[in-house]
């Protein structure tokens, strides 16, 4: 592929003109993101919780909902809860994505609780700590030590995936670049831009990873 022909795939002046337009859309896919894994992680912990008890009806129920939600696309939640429940698109979106994610979450966390060990359980019981305060401050501030790297990627994942909302016409950032590119008519230029940025914010994420890693691992 030589230099013309590289030209005509990607516009350079186009990708500089359109950058702040597509930024535009930067705020909504972050606080998609963060409101989605926020409510997702109080949801899987409580599954987790549910999952992991001694009640087969509590039990059973959580193991068919990460099982359910795990198995569906993104894609269709975001349309069952937008078309078929007549939700607004924001809060569809955001159902959606919480819902899915949760799912994930909850998996992260029952395989981070039984990474604990059971000496540790022992020891708050022993020193006359109720269940829910030894799950607390025992089990869950190292269970969640052994589960951020796989809810990093959970994170990531998330974020690339509110691109979908494009879909029931959010305006995040993959709305914005779509709206860019058709007025254009140049999608090429746009979509990898879009690429990139999303590349560029996913770095970002895994870089405060590794710092929330290290921080813990000498605190």
């Amino acid at each position: 592929m030589n230099f013309s022909t590289l030209s005509t795939l990607f516009d350079w002046h186009l990708a500089i003109r359109a950058l702040p337009n597509v930024l535009l859309g930067l705020p909504m896919s972050i606080f998609l993101t963060v409101i989605s894994f926020s409510i997702a992680m109080v949801v899987g912990v409580l599954l987790t919780l549910a999952r992991l008890s001694k009640y087969r009806l509590l039990s059973g129920f959580a193991r068919a909902y990460v099982s359910f939600l795990r198995g569906v696309p993104l894609l269709v939640m975001l349309f069952i809860v937008y078309f078929g429940f007549g939700a607004d698109a924001l809060p569809a979106a955001i159902i959606a994505f919480t819902l899915g994610c949760s799912a994930f979450v909850s998996e992260v966390f029952r395989s981070a609780f039984l990474g604990v060990e059971k000496v540790q359980i022992e020891s708050a019981f022993s020193l006359g700590m109720s269940y829910s305060k030894a799950i607390r401050y025992v089990i869950l501030p190292q269970a969640f030590r052994i589960a951020i790297p796989a809810l990093g990627n959970i994170v990531i994942d998330l974020f690339k995936g509110t691109s979908l909302a494009a879909m029931i016409t959010v305006s995040e950032m993959f709305m914005q670049a779509k709206i860019i590119a058709g007025a254009n008519q140049d999608y090429m230029t746009l979509y990898i831009l879009i690429a990139i940025i999303y590349w560029a914010c996913c770095e970002v994420i895994s870089i405060g990873q590794n710092l929330l890693e290290d921080h813990l691992t000498y605190a």
